[in-house]
């Protein structure tokens, strides 16, 4: 399987690009908004790859994000959708507002990108919507792609204090309310509403993980009425 490439796109197209990798051209289909966000011909680039297996073609399709290629996965799954129509809702949304429209339960948006009929985006947003988190709470990007190393996260050190250790109380999931609050953010909410919603589903559940603060919050900023 084949999951990343990097390389010097030869040339580009509509719907794909030709990657040169140490002499060797693939070429790969992505969605419009990943085409518009890829450099110029010439010049060096990364994508994470999606391999397509069928029995008379492979075709390979490139990604940004992790997120955007875990989501033209999942879609693929629901009966109906192929990887014609991953990439339509991808294109029309990007995988941020796949996220959310998901997430929301709003098929409306879904049903905005081409030939998807509001069947099909019932089913994607019913079929989907519980894996709508785990996939907003995903890190990587092109820059991740591209080998260049993250800064290196620190961790602070457990106080020692073992008379503490007998009857822990309960600790808020730090990690989890920070990647709760980037994915509300990279869905748009500004960072005001966001917190407070967070807050709150901590408040409510201290240990919830990731996944759980996402669903939570999304459900006290979903419009009311």
């Amino acid at each position: 399987m084949i999951g990343k490439l990097s390389g010097r796109i030869d040339y580009r197209t509509e719907d794909h690009v030709l990657l040169d990798v140490r002499g060797v051209g693939y070429i790969v289909y992505c969605s419009d908004r990943t085409l518009g966000a890829l450099p110029s011909v010439g010049e060096a680039t990364a994508l994470f790859t999606e391999l397509l297996v069928r029995e008379d073609l492979l075709q390979l399709y490139g990604f940004t994000t992790l997120q955007e290629k875990e989501w033209f996965r999942l879609l693929q799954t629901v009966q109906g959708v192929g990887a014609k129509a991953a990439l339509a809702m991808l294109s029309a949304l990007g995988p941020d507002g796949v996220s959310r429209a998901i997430a929301l339960g709003d098929w409306n948006s879904i049903k905005a990108a081409k030939g998807i009929g509001p069947k099909t985006a019932q089913r994607v947003v019913n079929e989907l919507k519980e894996k709508a988190p785990t996939v907003m709470a995903m890190g990587g990007s092109i820059t991740a792609a591209m080998g260049e190393e993250p800064a290196e996260l620190t961790e602070t050190p457990e106080p020692k204090t073992p008379t503490k250790r007998a009857a822990p109380a309960p600790k808020p999931n730090m990690a989890a309310q920070s990647e709760a609050l980037s994915a509300l953010g990279n869905l748009g909410y500004q960072p005001g509403e966001a917190a407070s919603a967070v807050a709150q589903a901590m408040q409510d559940d201290p240990e919830a993980d990731t996944s759980a603060l996402i669903r939570a919050a999304l459900r006290l900023l979903a419009p009311k009425g």
